[in-house]
């Protein structure tokens, strides 16, 4: 490292976000996580023991992914490189793979190189490090805010300990907070600003478990404050806080997994007639800026799936919902939504429909296909009637409660039952409606 370097580095630490100066250092320094780094866990006792192998963290951001490596850069003897899978290429990891060789070969010394966003890598990219992740050249940690089972190689991951990070504590950042505004090394200290306990509250809770929001919101607050004229003190309100983190970084990405779990808690609330939840969790998603149509999507199925014949309004509604969300368009949209949501949700549930199509569609994937009986084959196509279709045929109109028994379906089925209606709801009805024609015969 020459001059200019060692002072742009200097510079950057001085000048980089409070949340970047904030990193722990050492394991007894980091916050949360305790069940995977407690001083009785297997990766606390590898760190400190120098024995790492690779590992793969998984969280949501602002959990300590990038921290806990950069804590084991601090801690270990081996030799430490980072880059960023959204910028890196074939080019830099040959660079890595060839110093890591170097290092091995010439001191015996360990590399570790930190994979920041691994999912980002391509196929072609994860299988390029798994050779000399598996002869021990490198040892591979990657930080992933996606399902690592989904985004990374079967083969790195079988080489690898997946430990997943949790979004932090309440209490967790709360801590973090005033660590940061009395550190005078390494956070706020130097400009004696002090925060009213309610303010500490709000910004732990909106921050939602994301350390680095609330953080970044401390260091606006201390920098565009005033100092108060009798005591000379930067005091953080609960008004200034609110002013800085203005609006909660609710975690959603579309392409990710809080989508798939967000979505998932939405249907399962409606399924569970619980509307609060269900409520809540379209609240999420339309503050996020999730799609309506996708939403009113959802609805609609729920409402066929879960609700059923147990209240047919029910997919009525949510189909007329579907249609008026899109003619109108937020925010007006989110409460044509919350009325079908409500209205799905409160509505008996009964998944007789499912049933009987997943046991129709067996039925039909596992026989050999029946003709369709004589009585019921079209008699007026091409002259068919002479053929004899539809002979005997009874048209169920012309007997008592427009009903007759007759054979419909294929012949080696007779007596199967797919449809069976519950005893929710509408379909009580239609249970009590069917035995009353079978006992009027």
């Amino acid at each position: 490292m020459d001059l200019f370097e060692y002072m742009r580095s200097s510079t950057q630490e001085k000048e980089s976000p409070l949340a970047s100066r904030m990193r722990p250092t050492t394991l007894d320094e980091v916050v949360g996580q305790k069940h995977i780094i407690g001083k009785d866990k297997l990766l606390y006792r590898a760190i400190q023991a120098d024995q790492l192998g690779s590992i793969i963290f998984y969280g949501p951001p602002g959990t300590g992914k990038t921290t806990l490596a950069k804590v084991i850069a601090n801690t270990t003897s081996a030799s430490f490189r980072q880059i960023n899978a959204t910028v890196a290429g074939k080019k830099d990891m040959e660079e890595v793979v060839n110093e890591a060789k170097d290092a091995l070969g010439m001191y015996g010394k360990k590399t570790i190189l930190f994979v920041d966003e691994i999912h980002r890598f391509n196929k072609s990219q994860q299988d390029y490090l798994l050779p000399f992740v598996e002869d021990g050249t490198l040892i591979l940690i990657g930080a992933t805010t996606e399902n690592p089972f989904f985004e990374v190689n079967g083969a790195l991951l079988s080489r690898s300990r997946i430990f997943e990070l949790k979004s932090l504590e309440r209490e967790d950042v709360r801590e973090l907070i005033y660590r940061a505004l009395s550190d005078e090394t390494k956070g706020m200290g130097g400009y004696h600003a002090v925060i009213d306990e309610e303010a500490a509250d709000f910004l732990a809770d909106v921050a939602g478990g994301d350390a680095r929001a609330a953080l970044n919101a401390v260091e606006l607050g201390v920098l565009t404050t005033k100092r108060d004229e009798q005591d000379q003190k930067i005091h953080i309100t609960l008004a200034v806080a609110q002013e800085c983190i203005q609006k909660r970084a609710v975690r959603y990405d579309k392409d990710g997994d809080n989508h798939y779990d967000t979505i998932s808690a939405f249907i399962k609330s409606m399924r569970g007639s619980d509307p609060d939840a269900a409520v809540y969790y379209l609240a999420r998603m339309l503050y996020a800026g999730e799609d309506i149509k996708f939403i009113a999507r959802r609805i609609m199925i729920c409402a066929s799936e879960d609700v059923g014949n147990a209240d047919p309004q029910a997919l009525t509604v949510a189909v007329s919902a579907s249609q008026a969300v899109e003619r109108i368009g937020m925010p007006e949209a989110q409460i044509i939504l919350a009325q079908a949501v409500a209205y799905v949700a409160t509505a008996p549930k009964s998944n007789a429909a499912v049933n009987a199509i997943g046991e129709a569609m067996e039925a039909v994937r596992s026989r050999q296909s029946m003709p369709v009986p004589v009585h019921l084959q079209d008699a007026h196509y091409k002259g068919s009637a002479k053929l004899g279709h539809g002979a005997g045929y009874k048209y169920a109109h012309d007997y008592p409660n427009h009903y007759i028994k007759q054979q419909y379906l294929p012949d080696g089925m007779e007596g199967q039952t797919f449809y069976h209606p519950s005893e929710n709801g509408y379909e009580k009805k239609i249970r009590e409606h069917m035995k009353f024609l079978q006992d009027s015969l």
